[in-house]
Parts: structure tokens; C-alpha cells; sequence
């Protein structure tokens, strides 16, 4: 196989907050090629949950998603903080988004949101087991509602179309194909 991987000559950074970091580097490709100006988004690592209640219900999520204007139905998730494994990280933010516990943990896939232009893997689990512990812990910016499924309507909601969150149903097709449901 032919190497096709880049070399990074230059980076510099436009922005670098919390929630947007924003580089432009320039590369050269195998073959000699200057690529000038490409642009990359760095985000951390995500975590997502494919998470059954003990009564083997899933667990949702509804919340407003302001760069598409609109609220999504979607699995819990959200960034793995500086210094914590996904394994932590998936039980943090089903804590805090949902107030569930969970007696298992299985990580089902690892896949990129957009590798063309971003820089981040998502983490995929499925949870079992889940028990209301405590009250949801929101941070300032998030209101999420919690609903519970059953497998058959989780099915339904994907093919309508209900869940389009792209990396949220690549999580359940994941779980799904696992546990022997699809």
C-alpha cells in the first residue's frame, strides 16, 4: 500500500475557545502538492449511550441544538473532559443529563463526526441497568428532557427519520446490531 498521509508544515491558530477551536494549516501531500489554507475544527472526544433502564426501556433525550435551530430527539452524550477515560466520561454526562446510574457499560464503536475537517472521535457504549439516581445536574446552557423507549419505537423513530443526529444513529445501529435487535 502507498503512503497517502500528509505532512503538517505550518499550523496556526484563528481561534481556540471552549467550544470552537479553529486551525489552518498547510500540508504536503505524497506527491509534492502544497495544500495552503486547509482548514480544521478541533473539538475534544465525545462520548455516546445507548442506554436500557432496568426495565430495558432507552433512554432519550430532547434539547435545543442552536447551530441547526431546532430541538433533536437524541441519545445522551457530550465531550470527555481533560484527564477523564470515555468510560468516565459516559457515566458523567448520563449522571448529569439524566440522573441515571447504570450497572454495566460495553463500548460498541469508535467513529469520527467528520475527519475531513474535524478532529474528534466519538466514543460509543451501550449502558444497562439504568436506575434514577439523583435529579438531572444541567450545566447554565441546557435544558434536556429525559423519555424512555421501547426498542420497537427506538426501530420506528430512526427509519421515520425522527432521530437525525448522524452519529447518534450510527450509535444505535452499533447497539442494535450487538444485542441481536435489528
Amino acid at each position: 500500500m502507498s503512503n497517502l498521509n500528509w505532512e503538517k508544515l505550518s499550523s496556526k491558530y484563528l481561534v481556540k475557545k471552549q467550544w470552537a477551536t479553529l486551525r489552518v494549516d498547510t500540508c504536503r501531500m505524497p506527491d509534492g502538492k502544497i495544500v495552503d489554507d486547509y482548514y480544521v475544527l478541533e473539538y475534544p472526544d465525545w462520548v455516546n449511550a445507548v442506554a436500557f433502564t432496568e426495565e430495558g426501556k432507552v433512554l432519550l433525550i430532547r434539547q435545543y441544538r442552536h447551530g441547526a435551530e431546532k430541538v433533536f430527539t437524541e441519545i445522551p452524550g457530550g465531550c470527555i473532559d481533560p484527564g477523564e477515560t470515555p468510560e468516565e466520561a459516559v457515566v458523567r454526562e448520563l449522571l448529569e443529563e439524566t440522573g441515571y446510574a447504570f450497572d454495566t457499560l460495553e463500548p460498541i464503536c469508535q467513529v469520527y463526526a467528520n475527519p475531513s475537517t474535524s478532529s474528534n472521535l466519538t466514543h460509543s457504549f451501550i449502558l444497562t441497568g439504568g436506575k434514577k439516581v439523583q435529579e438531572q445536574d444541567l450545566d447554565g446552557k441546557e435544558e434536556i428532557e429525559v423519555f424512555t423507549v421501547s426498542v420497537p419505537e427506538l426501530k420506528e423513530l430512526v427509519f421515520q427519520n425522527k432521530i437525525e443526529q448522524a452519529l447518534h444513529i450510527s450509535s444505535i445501529f452499533f447497539a442494535l446490531a450487538k444485542l441481536g435487535k435489528l
